[in-house]
């Protein structure tokens, strides 16, 4: 979708015109989903915050500013939004004592530790989850979302050289497992 496109679209839902936010929707319903579910990691709860995402669209429609680009816009939205949610949800259940906190740490250890094993045997789907959640989210907006390494950035509030570091650690796990 163009820029122009998008505004106009923007422009229908600030009159209360359903079509417009059916366009975005149609558009953007997989990059959202898979902008937001890089951050939450669950299934279900990437499916409720995506459709959150689109009434939050729909509400707040008359915010938007088209001066920084519409997709930056978008993923800006999704990713604060599961931000937020994983923040609330940390409060609330994720770690209830200090033996949780350890237990949670020895299985990263564990798991970085037989990542180099497990990767030559896993397909891309797969190959992709090894990714550390950084480095996938950074891939995915740089390739679902066609990025430039500057608007990533400013997205995640990174410095750039961050964000090409990630993108490029990315790629050498991808290529260890013969992925271009």
């Amino acid at each position: 979708m163009t820029e122009e496109r998008f505004q106009e679209n923007i422009a229908r839902i600030c009159r209360g015109e359903k079509e417009g936010l059916k366009d975005i929707y149609e558009e953007y319903l997989p990059f959202i989903y898979h902008t937001v579910f890089q951050i939450v990691k669950s299934k279900e709860q990437a499916e409720d915050l995506t459709s959150d995402f689109f009434i939050k669209l729909w509400e707040k429609a008359s915010q938007y500013k088209p001066s920084h680009g519409h997709k930056g816009y978008l993923a800006t939205i999704a990713r604060n939004m599961s931000i937020d949610f994983i923040r609330k949800y940390k409060k609330e259940s994720f770690y209830d004592s200090i033996e949780d906190v350890e237990s949670y740490t020895d299985f990263q250890v564990e798991q970085q530790s037989l990542e180099d094993e497990v990767l030559s045997q896993l397909g891309m789907e797969e190959a992709l989850q090894v990714l550390n959640p950084k480095e996938a989210e950074v891939l995915h907006l740089k390739i679902s979302g066609e990025l430039t390494f500057q608007e990533i950035a400013n997205i995640l509030e990174v410095p750039m050289g961050t964000v090409t570091w990630r993108y490029q650690s990315a790629i050498q796990k991808l290529r260890r497992f013969g992925y271009e």
